[in-house]
């Protein structure tokens, strides 16, 4: 487990490049915040985290997939995981943050779409030039 990235994943850089691609600035990995969520756009208030569907104990395929080995260890671990994320969620909701989740399942389809959606809202309120 020592080979597994916390930071800079596949999947995080995919959305990353998607968020340049819109037009979007952010900051990485905020550790003033709780949960130090991936991606953060201090001027919207929008944290952004991006799920391994497996360590984050997603509802999809590749999520729901427990090793034959080892089995109730990884229980655990994916259960502390996904508590640990609930927590963190409700703490910047509480700072009156927009929490979103991007699962890795999702990036296959509509992820610019989705970004966009994000994005649109706070676009037309902010009234940057």
């Amino acid at each position: 487990m020592r080979q597994v990235k916390g930071r800079d994943t596949t999947p995080e850089m995919k959305v990353r490049k998607a968020l340049t691609r819109l037009g979007a600035r952010y900051r990485l990995h905020r550790k003033d915040l709780p949960g130090n969520p991936d991606i953060v756009m201090p001027g919207r208030k929008l944290a952004i985290f991006v799920h391994g569907c497996f360590w984050h104990g997603h509802d999809c395929a590749r999520g729901s997939r427990v090793p034959q080995q080892n089995r109730d260890y990884w229980v655990a671990k994916v259960g502390r995981n996904v508590a640990r994320d609930a927590r963190s969620a409700e703490a910047l909701a509480a700072l009156g943050w927009r929490v979103e989740v991007i699962w890795e399942c999702e990036l296959r389809d509509g992820l610019e779409a989705r970004l966009q959606d994000l994005l649109s809202p706070e676009t037309k309120s902010e009234g940057r030039g």
